[in-house]
């Protein structure tokens, strides 16, 4: 890892909008206040990202993440602003392109864009799309975006969208290059993509983080075959921290379990030994401590190389007093401690 790139941590969401036990959902208008405070304690705090992710249902708060990014920076001074992710599929890689160049310009040069393929599948007949092409809406639309990256005018020809010629696309952003992420839930073959495409990769572990190790090095692998550097890895988990072990895991289990069950239903309603088995200090799950929490993450970068972890919060509709305190409390007991331990 280069002396002038260290370790950054950050947090990120996708807007749930979690249900009560009388079934009422969260309030949209009052879930994207809330986004955008926690975009505000994180800067003023120290993190270094903040990331909003897109999703096309009634369940989530976010499909936009460029405009509530565009909010984000207007009250924001250097934190960076990235999508995770943009569901580039099912999206205009111009109008992407556009929208980002303009948040760039907005935020002083702090966009970055996180592209991937997306969990849900919504989009898809939204937007008129068939789903037998799902793998190569994704290969087309990124090989354009990164053309109009490289290229300005731009001339290009696939089979997903009407060819360009010469076509200027403008704004361009603040930034020389934007920044552009490749999202991998855990697949080969988009690993290999984007250690070809000397991309950087987000990591989002679910699972088994030790799973992951090969995984990141089939990435560099990839990479050096095709003759790239290989890119920076970043993870993102499911998080959240208080000052003791305990009170973390008191306060967190109801509302974790409550958004699995309503979230990632075919996992399965998860009781309380579960919870602990996945906050373990081998699961995937971040939620205890402070120190609980640099150990997992030095752990992680020792199997992994990652240079940047993302913390999803507010999760399962936890209060936002819990969550600004688990922002802060990783921004000023956990940033420094991880960079501490890897000598920067």
């Amino acid at each position: 890892m280069s002396a002038t790139t260290p370790f950054e941590i950050g947090i990120f969401t996708f807007g749930e909008l979690t249900r009560n036990a009388a079934g009422k959902p969260m309030d949209a208008g009052a879930r994207t206040r809330d986004i955008l405070e926690w975009a505000r304690v994180a800067d003023e705090a120290g993190l270094d990202v903040f990331g909003v992710g897109e999703h096309h249902r009634e369940d989530f708060a976010v499909s936009s993440p460029a405009v509530l990014l565009a909010a984000a920076a207007a009250q924001t001074k250097r934190i960076r602003l990235t999508s995770t992710v943009t569901v580039l599929s099912s999206a205009d890689p111009v109008r992407v392109f556009e929208d980002f160049a303009t948040l760039d310009l907005i935020s002083g040069g702090r966009a970055e864009i996180t592209a991937g393929r997306g969990a849900y599948l919504e989009s898809f007949p939204l937007f008129g799309q068939p789903l037998d092409r799902y793998d190569e809406y994704f290969e087309d639309r990124l090989e354009l975006l990164l053309r109009i990256r490289a290229e300005n005018p731009v001339t290009w020809n696939g089979t997903t969208r009407p060819p360009l010629t010469d076509a200027g696309i403008w704004p361009r952003p603040a930034q020389t290059a934007l920044p552009i992420w490749a999202a991998v839930g855990g697949t080969r073959s988009s690993a290999v993509r984007a250690g070809r495409l000397g991309l950087p990769l987000y990591l989002a572990i679910l699972g088994h983080p030790e799973g992951f190790g090969p995984l990141a090095e089939l990435y560099r692998r990839s990479a050096a075959q095709a003759g790239q550097m290989p890119g920076r890895i970043g993870v993102t988990s499911h998080f959240y921290v208080e000052e003791t072990s305990q009170r973390a895991k008191d306060t967190f289990f109801p509302h974790y379990s409550s958004y699995i069950h309503q979230n990632m239903p075919r996992t399965g309603r998860l009781d309380r030994a579960g919870f602990e088995a996945w906050a373990a200090p081998r699961g995937a799950l971040f939620a205890g401590s402070p120190a609980e929490i640099v150990d997992k993450i030095l752990w992680e970068h020792e199997i992994l190389g990652h240079t940047r972890f993302l913390a999803q919060v507010g999760l399962g509709g936890l209060s936002q007093a819990a969550t600004l305190r688990s922002i802060e409390l990783l921004a000023t007991e956990v940033l420094p401690a991880v960079r501490a331990a890897l000598k920067q």
